[in-house]
């Protein structure tokens, strides 16, 4: 009995630690600074705390998204990757496009509210969504993030990596929920018209962003003859 009660211990201490990973998982596959964060950063400023978590809580879609998919069909997502880079990079490049262009020309303040906090758009949510989904790419840094904590050996057909998908979710949300509200504690250090150019100039970014994915796309068509599908 005593050797019984010991594995079982023993088999929840493994399973805190591998659920303490994907957190930390989730957290660091939101760090890196992208189209996404400045998406996070230009909302948080310019509409306050919920509408830059809730474009966040888009991010942690995504990542959770991909967190699946880096566990059960990685081999899959790689060799679709790998048969349409050109069709991605095109679609890609578009999407963050009309995203950068919505940002750069749209008026944060139009939507504010009298007690100047804005109200949450469901477009805050899909903004973030579509920039995720552009990048499919992440998938493989998901991946490199589990081998790095030791996650990656896990059959794809265990039911313990459900647990581990949810907490790197969670990392993920906890990530972006203070990341937006350190960035909305600043809002009243900046004027108005300091937070419209910071609008303008991260949607001037991510459309830069945008044109590069869609030149190297059209790059690889043109000059390279690799099909669009």
């Amino acid at each position: 009995m005593s050797v019984c009660c010991y594995c079982v211990k023993e088999n929840i201490a493994v399973m805190f630690v591998d659920l303490l990973k994907g957190f930390l998982v989730g957290m660091c596959a939101s760090a890196p600074i992208g189209p996404i964060a400045i998406l996070v950063v230009q909302k948080s400023l310019s509409k306050g705390h919920k509408a830059g978590f809730v474009s966040g809580l888009g991010a942690s879609v995504v990542d959770t998204l991909y967190a699946s998919i880096a566990i059960f069909a990685l081999a899959f997502a790689q060799k679709f990757i790998e048969d349409h880079q050109s069709l991605i990079l095109l679609v890609g490049g578009a999407v963050l496009i009309i995203v950068g262009v919505s940002m750069a020309f749209s008026d944060p303040f139009r939507k504010m509210k009298a007690d100047g906090e804005s109200s949450v758009s469901p477009k805050d949510f899909g903004q973030a969504v579509a920039m995720g989904l552009s990048n499919p790419m992440a998938i493989f840094v998901m991946f490199t993030l589990f081998a790095f904590f030791g996650l990656a050996d896990d059959s794809p057909h265990n039911w313990k990596v459900a647990p581990i998908i949810l907490s790197v979710s969670l990392g993920s949300v906890t990530y972006w929920f203070s990341m937006s509200w350190l960035l909305s504690r600043f809002r009243s250090n900046f004027r108005m018209r300091t937070i419209l150019w910071i609008s303008r100039i991260t949607g001037a970014l991510i459309v830069i962003i945008g044109i590069a994915l869609l030149g190297q796309g059209l790059f690889n068509v043109a000059f390279r003859g690799m099909p669009i599908i």
